[in-house]
């Protein structure tokens, strides 16, 4: 069984590798987080070149609503993998999954809410 940050570690390589195959790159900087029945994954840096040029070529609100819109189509249409990665990963089911890009920071959150908790060997605190 593994403790909650191997599990939170094999959770961000696998949405790192899900970043590289389906939206042509990986984040600069990835972190995971299992709190209770949700697990958050927070990516920095994930903006292409065309985005940002896309993003600042346009008024700012057509800009950004066009990249969100993008990015959310691509999130749904990939949404079965997303699930079965998380669920592989934790053993445990994903009911909801929620997910938002700043255009502004480059940054971007996904969130699983899953059945239940997924077990992990508890590790001791020194």
């Amino acid at each position: 069984m593994k403790s909650q940050g191997e599990i939170e570690a094999t959770i961000c390589e696998a949405v790192n590798r899900f970043e590289q195959e389906y939206m042509g790159r990986g984040p600069k900087d990835i972190r995971a987080h299992i709190l209770g029945d949700l697990v958050l994954v927070r990516l920095t840096g994930v903006l292409t070149a065309a985005e940002q040029h896309l993003v600042q070529s346009l008024s700012p609100d057509k800009g950004r609503d066009l990249l969100k819109q993008v990015r959310t189509h691509l999130i749904e249409t990939a949404r079965p993998v997303l699930e079965a990665m998380i669920e592989g990963v934790t053993g445990t089911k994903v009911v909801t999954l929620h997910h938002d890009i700043s255009t502004v920071t480059g940054e971007e959150v996904i969130l699983f809410t899953l059945t239940e908790t997924p077990f992990f060997r508890e590790t001791r605190k020194k």
